[in-house]
């Protein structure tokens, strides 16, 4: 018996030492991977026939707030949240100040630039550097807290999509991509509550839109990590609803 339990952890053991000899590989790997850096400019005047006082959106965050993946400001996630708006009624001027890479953490220059231009509504696009840079749960809480408390403090209404599907990121092998998606939905949950707390409203990107990623290719770009014009399409068309009543709701000027 004794015999047989010592094989078992011997097994377990080297089955251990197997996983992360792996998952060092595959970290190693992706590191090294060439991904799409190349974004467009996020501003533009939308809906310019529409009367009334322009709704002034900004974007905020990482590469998907930059719009990383697409060519054109109309196929990233502020444009068309923008031009859909803009197909209500509104006039619609969008300011960009995400940067590529960034964490929570890089939040606070953002939020500084982004309030020169007196938004009304700002959407955040964060989580996914953290989620692969492993950031402590309590600092992604409360540097996202922060940063919106900030905004709201200002007037502007928040809308924050947290972190999406790490499991549909083709760019990244297993098991590596099943670790990534399983951290990835703890710091969804995380920024969940920071969002909430500080005032915000938190948009589940990876239960609205996960399963449509990891079923279908085509809603990635080129490096098999940002998405396309049609996965920020998905994302614009779950987080309109939430932007349209952030928009119905600003301050009277």
């Amino acid at each position: 018996m004794a015999t047989g339990v010592a094989g078992a952890v011997s097994v377990a053991v080297a089955s251990a030492g197997l996983l992360a000899g792996v998952l060092a590989t595959e970290a190693w790997l992706a590191a090294r991977r060439s991904y799409l850096t190349d974004s467009p400019q996020i501003e533009g005047e939308f809906g310019l026939g529409a009367g009334g006082n322009p709704v002034r959106l900004a974007l905020l965050g990482d590469s998907t707030a930059a719009g990383v993946g697409v060519q054109r400001v109309t196929e990233t996630v502020g444009g068309q949240l923008a031009a859909r708006l803009a197909g209500e009624g509104r006039r619609v001027r969008l300011s960009g100040a995400g940067i590529a890479g960034s964490r929570s953490s890089d939040l606070g220059p953002q939020v500084s630039r982004a309030l020169l231009g007196r938004p009304d509504v700002a959407v955040l696009l964060i989580g996914s550097n953290d989620a692969m840079h492993a950031a402590p749960l309590p600092a992604v809480r409360r540097n996202l807290g922060e940063a919106i408390t900030r905004l709201r403090t200002a007037g502007v209404n928040v809308v924050v999509g947290t972190c999406p599907d790490l499991g549909a990121a083709r760019a990244f092998g297993q098991p590596l991509r099943a670790l990534l998606a399983v951290r990835g939905r703890q710091l969804a949950a995380a920024q969940a509550a920071a969002v909430t707390a500080a005032g915000g409203v938190a948009v589940d990107l990876a239960t609205l839109t996960g399963r449509v990623f990891r079923a279908d290719p085509g809603t990635l770009s080129a490096d098999r990590f940002h998405p396309s014009a049609d996965g920020y399409r998905l994302w614009a068309e779950a987080m309109l609803p939430a932007v349209r009543e952030a928009a119905s709701s600003r301050a009277p000027l």
